[in-house]
């Protein structure tokens, strides 16, 4: 499974430096754990915080100190991806059969998958430290969308299982979308297979027509 869509770097940055907010950091780190490249790139913008913490303390920053971290992302970008150690937290029902959850779940709380749309489940995962953060399993059926919606901050999606797509382009499992308020979709799900998404939001999301009004105390 090789993803061909990634978190931004800005979003590495933030997720390095631990200013990422729980439910996007919970988001990415279920996308860190399939995805080589960007661990290459979470460690190198960490070896480049420890270095930079080091000059602070009076040790000089080595003037090639960057040139090599960045050598640094492209040799580990063609490694092989480290396997997730911690217990996996278990599915709750109405997930595929042998599908199995990120090990980023791992002590989160997931609610029953309820319908909110149709042929659109979602069950809310409580975040462990942040009761307030924002994120949900969604399963959307075969051919099915979500309603046409923007979004008043980030909207962070990792594609656990089947595909969809938006004018944008068309995501598979691995994949990490980021969003923004700039952007108006209705994800369509494929045709031939379930879709099972981890999804992350800063804000509130923003349903367009009747159905949206509906969904908003849910979503």
């Amino acid at each position: 499974m090789t993803a061909r869509a990634h978190p931004s770097e800005e979003t590495l940055l933030r997720f390095a430096a631990g200013t990422l907010p729980a439910g996007p950091r919970l988001v990415v780190a279920a996308h860190l754990e399939g995805c080589v490249r960007c661990r290459a790139t979470v460690r190198a913008f960490e070896a480049v915080g420890g270095a930079l913490i080091e000059a602070q303390d009076g040790l000089p920053l080595a003037p090639d100190a960057f040139a090599r971290v960045v050598a640094r992302i492209d040799g580990d970008a063609g490694g092989e991806p480290r396997r997730a150690t911690r217990a996996r937290a278990p599915a709750p029902a109405g997930l595929p059969q042998g599908f199995a959850l990120p090990a980023a779940l791992s002590g989160c709380r997931i609610g029953a998958l309820r319908p909110i749309a149709p042929g659109v489940r979602m069950g809310r995962v409580g975040v462990p430290g942040d009761p307030k953060a924002n994120v949900m399993l969604l399963r959307i059926e075969a051919g099915r969308s979500i309603p046409d919606h923007t979004h008043a901050g980030l909207e962070f999606t990792q594609v656990l299982h089947g595909a969809y797509h938006d004018h944008r382009g068309r995501y598979g499992a691995g994949d990490l979308v980021e969003v923004d308020g700039e952007v108006d979709h209705a994800p369509l799900v494929d045709a031939d297979s379930t879709c099972i998404c981890l999804v992350a939001v800063e804000g509130a999301l923003r349903f367009r027509g009747l159905l949206g009004v509906l969904l908003r105390p849910f979503v």
